[in-house]
């Protein structure tokens, strides 16, 4: 689905959400609360996207749609004023909405209903141009999008913040040396700041996706069967029809800041499947970084922790644990997003101009992976910025194998002077017999008689130094950081 993107006025760093946009509290809130949710609970995302915010976005929907016919001339200015001005959350019903819904199978018929009414009760005149010429998914769809947009604007505030306290904490452990691990065993050394650099090179990817989707998300403006023949009925027989499809696609699209469709998109749903994707690359990422975390503050690793908050962590039998909670809530929302954004994907298979439970299908796994992104990202620069990175525990773990760490680099280095086959049989061996015997490799070596005469004093030893084995791992930092300001893709996605 191609879109224009919005314009570029609309787009804001981490714009809190104003009065206006998300309404503070939701009637009947208490059935939500976040219970079972708790890496959202309470959460900018989570007001951002409740029912009542997302009954504000169609209302907004509703009367930026009656400000751009005004624009056109198919609505009187003063009757788009009246219907701005009663297009409120609090003046409708929420909980009487949504059990209205169920005998129309979408909200926005009630709500159109209600709004009218509102309207009639303070300009009778503006009450016959309410929804005109329009269909209900023109205002979900569009609602749906702008309740996005501002999650998103969040979210990527969040991601921000994240980025930048990453690339300070890569910086500043750069040459910190630790185990590398791989299939959960030591493999060779490298660095945290490594480590580091590459959790921050997944969130600024994950900066650059959600932006570019977030600055692609369109208006939706079809019609009943997406040919917009209601608001050219309206408009009348005279009107020249591609003219005004051209302006009033375009004024809609100023007047929500959103994005312009090249089509109607009621059975083509590519935004809401790229929205879904993102969203999952992102609890991806995020979730990534949890795992690594959660590994690193295992007891007997204790490589790092999360910050120490009164209360936080605290176990219901336990009173010695203080559990990794923070990157216990991302990861679960990194293992949920992706199921919910797979039922978005398969929302593509959408029969006819609208279709019967398909479209509808989305509307609930969508503000889930909203909201879950939203958590895991606020969550996540909470537990990037109180990380607390234990350079002792490394400095023992890398000698956990007496030297076997290195045993890598030694090999290249023996494999010049026996050849490569007899010096990897030969380390391999060693190390066989250095940890049934649970000696420093070093001391097995020296014992070799293959390996008599083949090392200076001292020289096995600076091989065995874990320090020397990190290879190319400072530069990577480097590179990696160097791009911190700037990134080609998205220009504006440097530090902030």
């Amino acid at each position: 689905m191609t879109t224009t993107p919005r314009p570029a006025a609309a787009r804001t760093d981490n714009p809190a959400p104003t009065a206006a946009s998300v309404p503070a509290s939701d009637t009947g809130a208490g059935l939500d609360s976040g219970l079972l949710s708790p890496v959202r609970a309470g959460t900018a995302v989570e007001a951002a996207v409740s029912d009542s915010a997302w009954l504000q976005a169609m209302l907004d929907a509703e009367a930026a749609l009656a400000r751009a016919q005004a624009h056109c001339g198919t609505v009187p200015v003063a009757a788009a004023a009246a219907i701005t001005a009663a297009a409120r959350a609090e003046h409708l019903d929420l909980v009487e909405l949504a059990r209205a819904a169920r005998e129309t199978a979408n909200p926005v018929v009630g709500m159109i209903r209600m709004l009218t009414a509102v309207v009639a009760a303070d300009a009778p005149h503006a009450a016959e141009y309410v929804h005109r010429g329009s269909t209900s998914q023109d205002i979900l769809d569009t609602g749906a999008m702008l309740v996005a947009r501002r999650a998103l604007d969040i979210v990527i505030g969040d991601l921000r913040r994240t980025a930048a306290l990453l690339a300070d904490l890569a910086a500043a452990h750069r040459d910190t040396v630790m185990a590398g691990r791989t299939l959960a065993l030591h493999a060779v050394p490298t660095t945290f700041g490594l480590k580091a650099a590459g959790w921050h090179h997944l969130v600024r990817d994950c900066l650059i996706r959600l932006q570019q989707v977030a600055d692609r998300l369109p208006v939706s403006l079809g019609g009943s069967a997406g040919t917009l023949a209601g608001y050219l009925h309206y408009a009348g027989p005279d009107t020249d029809a591609p003219s005004l499809v051209a302006e009033l696609t375009a004024a809609f699209a100023r007047e929500t800041q959103l994005a312009e469709p090249v089509l109607p998109w009621h059975a083509l749903r590519t935004p809401i499947a790229d929205l879904g994707a993102a969203l999952a690359h992102t609890t991806g990422a995020l979730g990534k970084i949890a795992a690594d975390v959660l590994v690193l503050a295992r007891t007997e690793i204790g490589e790092a922790a999360e910050g120490q908050v009164a209360g936080r962590g605290v176990s219901s039998a336990m009173p010695h644990k203080r559990n990794p909670v923070l990157a216990t809530l991302i990861r679960s929302a990194s293992l949920q997003v992706p199921a919910l954004a797979q039922v978005l994907t398969q929302c593509l298979v959408s029969e006819d101009e609208r279709s019967a439970g398909v479209w509808h299908t989305e509307w609930l796994p969508l503000r889930e992976c909203l909201r879950l992104t939203g958590g895991a990202a606020r969550t996540a620069a909470e537990l990037v910025g109180g990380l607390t990175v234990h350079t002792d525990r490394m400095r023992a773990n890398l000698a956990a194998t007496g030297g076997q760490i290195a045993s890598e680099r030694l090999c290249a280095v023996l494999a010049l002077r026996l050849g490569r086959t007899p010096a990897k049989d030969l380390l391999t061996q060693a190390s066989l017999h250095a940890a049934r015997t649970a000696r420093p490799l070093a001391a097995v070596l020296e014992e070799l008689p293959p390996l008599q005469g083949l090392f200076a004093p001292g020289e096995l030893a600076d091989l065995l130094d874990p320090a020397g084995c990190t290879g190319a791992a400072g530069a990577l930092v480097d590179r990696a950081l160097a791009g911190r300001r700037a990134t080609p893709t998205h220009p504006d996605l440097g530090a902030k």
